[in-house]
């Protein structure tokens, strides 16, 4: 009888072990389990004007009219009856960009006016590209041409004045 009770105390204890691992599975009713989630937070984009350097239409006179053009380069060139004045020197304006490495970002560039007390002088922006792209550092540069509509009545004079420029991730 010893070998019975051993049996039935052995099956009665796999028995127990079975049931106690059935009552922890889901009644059915519910059921929860975690997630995992991961956020990458990048470097924000900076645009900074390069100190020193503007878009310079240079000197010129304007006769009936006509543009001064500068292009991303900084060569300048004229048309219809406007003349630079001799040793006159254009230059393009530079930004730099910083921000979060190897990303794309876009340029946008506004126009702008010059003015000289209450004269004024319209111009657009041409910027070197229409996109970009940060380096390994996560740094980029690019420079900004323009084009100033003469229409021949304007009065000598140092006209000064400023535009916008925009950058944004890709």
């Amino acid at each position: 009888m010893n070998s019975n009770r051993l049996r039935v105390a052995v099956i009665a204890a796999l028995l127990g072990v079975a049931g106690a691992t059935s009552a922890q599975a889901a009644s059915g009713n519910h059921s929860t389990t975690a997630g995992s989630a991961t956020a990458h937070v990048i470097a924000p984009l900076v645009l900074r004007h390069v100190r020193g350097h503007e878009l310079n239409f240079g000197s010129f006179s304007v006769g009936t009219g006509g543009t001064v053009m500068v292009n991303s380069n900084g060569l300048g060139s004229v048309s219809n009856d406007v003349r630079f004045a001799p040793g006159s020197v254009t230059a393009a304006d530079e930004f730099e960009v910083t921000g979060d490495h190897d990303r794309n970002f876009s340029i946008v560039t506004h126009s702008g006016t010059v003015r000289d007390g209450s004269k004024i002088i319209h111009f657009t922006t041409t910027p070197s590209s229409d996109q970009g792209r940060l380096n390994t550092l996560g740094q980029a540069t690019f420079t900004v041409g323009g084009t100033l509509a003469l229409t021949g009545s304007e009065t000598a004079g140092t006209y000064r004045g400023k535009y916008h420029a925009t950058v944004t991730y890709d």
